[in-house]
């Protein structure tokens, strides 16, 4: 691993794999919370974003960030509806996702998740792109309910259902859809205006995450609300718009791939020079996203 990528390895590590904000020394995280549709509610914070559905049955949380920010989100919820937490849903294992599951669930939250989330918190998992190790997730944090491939919730009202993709961020995505409020949560299958992150060990793929992707703009509208798992509120212009991007570079690189081109050689090309403005102004900047890419690619080759 080059200085470069382990550096971009380093940053990323300390905001997925942990479960911790504190270890980040972000204690002094403010919560935001933005209206989407009547009922439904997304909130900003540390990590990934989540999604509420709140109403006098109680209240559905999508995701759940970081432990030591559960008493801020519980106090972020009861401004919207003073109503227990009674399920939370993971949209994968990450940390930035399921690092509040274990306060949550003391609590008497309910932890939801695709089969595969539950796997991999329960294991020592070993990065080879952070070159880290995180260990298993404490008992109390896992999903108690999981499933194959959907799950429906039927409460205040609406009808949301989660769907697991296969392979795209990780191996465990669930993309999450608020049917009769036509509202989407893609978890981190759609960072908007960000270059994603892509997990290929933890059974990440790049063509899968297009492919999950064009499929969820296959099913939406142009009113459609588009919650993300990092950046602000979209919609269906705005998801087009990362699949496009992300379907032309993983093209280009997998060219690359296949004519037996170096890392070295892909990154001096610039196969993402056009969007890197865009794109490429997070926590994971351009050459460090095509080394990734790449990687990833040629990974699952």
């Amino acid at each position: 691993m080059t200085a470069r990528k382990t550096l971009c390895a380093a940053a990323l590590a300390g905001i997925l794999l942990t479960t911790n904000a504190a270890a980040q020394g972000e204690t002094d995280v403010k919560i935001e919370t933005i209206p989407v549709a009547d009922g439904i509610y997304m909130l900003i914070g540390r990590g990934g974003n989540l999604g509420v559905c709140a109403g006098d049955e109680g209240v559905l949380l999508i995701d759940d960030q970081y432990a030591p920010l559960a008493p801020k989100i519980r106090d972020a919820v009861a401004a919207i509806e003073d109503q227990p937490i009674k399920m939370v849903l993971n949209t994968h294992w990450h940390g930035d996702h399921t690092g509040g599951n274990e306060p949550l669930a003391r609590t008497g939250s309910l932890i939801v998740a695709h089969d595969n989330v539950r796997v991999r918190m329960s294991s020592k998992h070993f990065s080879k792109f952070f070159n880290s190790t995180r260990e298993p997730s404490p008992r109390e944090a896992l999903p108690v309910v999981t499933f194959d491939s959907q799950v429906t919730f039927h409460v205040n009202g609406h009808t949301v259902r989660a769907e697991h993709v296969p392979p795209a961020h990780t191996d465990g995505d669930s993309i999450v859809f608020f049917e009769e409020a036509n509202v989407v949560h893609m978890g981190d299958t759609f960072f908007n205006g960000l270059y994603p992150f892509v997990d290929g060990d933890s059974g990440g793929s790049v063509i899968g995450m297009v492919a999950a992707v064009e499929g969820v703009l296959a099913r939406i509208d142009d009113e459609t609300k588009v919650i993300p798992g990092h950046g602000p509120l979209s919609d269906r212009a705005g998801l087009a718009e990362f699949a496009g991007m992300l379907r032309t570079v993983a093209g280009r690189i997998g060219q690359r791939i296949e004519a037996g081109d170096s890392l070295d050689a892909v990154v001096a090309a610039k196969p993402t020079a056009e969007y890197d403005e865009r794109w490429g102004q997070g926590f994971i900047k351009p050459d460090d996203w095509v080394g990734l890419v790449y990687d990833v690619m040629s990974m699952n080759r």
